[in-house]
Order: structure tokens, then sequence, then C-alpha cells
């Protein structure tokens, strides 16, 4: 399996005020920790971003990159990537792992059987899920923990998964009234 070079440790979602501020996504563990690594750049590299962060709006950072002054030249920002060469990074502790090294991986069963590739991976706040594309084309949630991802091999590029048990949308239960 390829090691991924770059890490993306955040995004540009919004503006705020006319002094050029944008709002950022942080996808780092502890959200401080975007600016503690230096200067973040573009997927492709060819733009790179000296990043202060000033505050906080709702649940994003508010941050002030060097030279851009105006709210029309932080507009343009939107949905940009700030990434981090991986050699950057601290080593990551056993069973820590960057999401970017999960997606794509296949998910098997205990059994071996193939339920599909991981698709992404989220934390709405209470936990990390991860989304698995099934076989059929169905996105499938899961909770990211041992219950039920058991094992992840990253050098052999897989995951093991247990998978949650639906009734069929087709099995009507029968009700006694």
């Amino acid at each position: 399996m390829s090691t991924i070079s770059k890490i993306c440790l955040g995004a540009i979602v919004g503006v705020h005020g006319i002094r050029g501020e944008v709002k950022v996504k942080s996808f780092t563990e502890n959200e401080q920790n975007l600016t503690h690594y230096g200067s973040l750049s573009t997927e492709s590299g060819d733009r790179t971003f000296e990043l202060k962060i000033v505050g906080h709006s709702k649940e994003l950072l508010r941050v002030k990159i060097k030279g851009v002054e105006d709210r029309n030249t932080a507009e343009k920002l939107i949905g940009t990537g700030l990434y981090i060469e991986r050699s950057k990074l601290p080593a990551l502790a056993e069973e820590e792992y960057y999401h970017a090294d999960l997606i794509g991986l296949m998910a098997l069963t205990s059994k071996g059987e193939k339920v599909g590739t991981v698709n992404a991976l989220y934390n709405f706040g209470a936990g990390d899920l991860i989304e698995i594309k099934t076989s059929e084309n169905r996105l499938e949630m899961l909770p990211f923990n041992k219950n039920f991802v058991p094992t992840v091999n990253l050098k052999d590029g897989f995951i093991i998964v247990e998978m949650m048990q639906y009734a069929s949308d087709t099995e009507e239960e029968s009700v006694e009234g």
C-alpha cells in the first residue's frame, strides 16, 4: 500500500468580515494544531499559506492568512484544502491512523468476504464514523471503534468490519391488535 505524501489538516469553508479572515474547518485532533507544523499548502503544492488563528466562529476557526487582506481575495479561497507534508507530522501511536490512509481500503467481513471500500471518515461530535461504499453501491456508516472495526491492516490494504444487520425492507412485522 503506498503512503500518501500529503495530509489535509483543514479546509477553508467561508469568510469572516471584510479584512480577509477565513473560516477553517480543522481536521486535526486538537483544532489548535492546525498552525503547529508551519506553512500549509494546496494539495498540488502550487500555493503556500502562512496561517494565524485569530478566534472562533461557531465550531470553525477564524484564521488570518498572510497576504490576504480583503473579503474578495478571501472568498476566492473557499473550498481550498490545507495540506502538509506527512514527514512534518509526529509519528502515530499504535492504532492511530490518518484518515487519508484509511480511505480506499477494502472492507472485509471476518470470513474474508468483501463488503466494499472505505469511502470517508466523519466526526459529528459523538465519535468517529467510518463510511463504507458497499459492493451494491450503497453507503453504510459504522462507528469507528473495535466493536465494529476490529482490524485495520494498512500494510495489506484492508479493514475487517462487523456490519449491523437490518431487517429487509420487504419484510413486514406482524402486529396483533
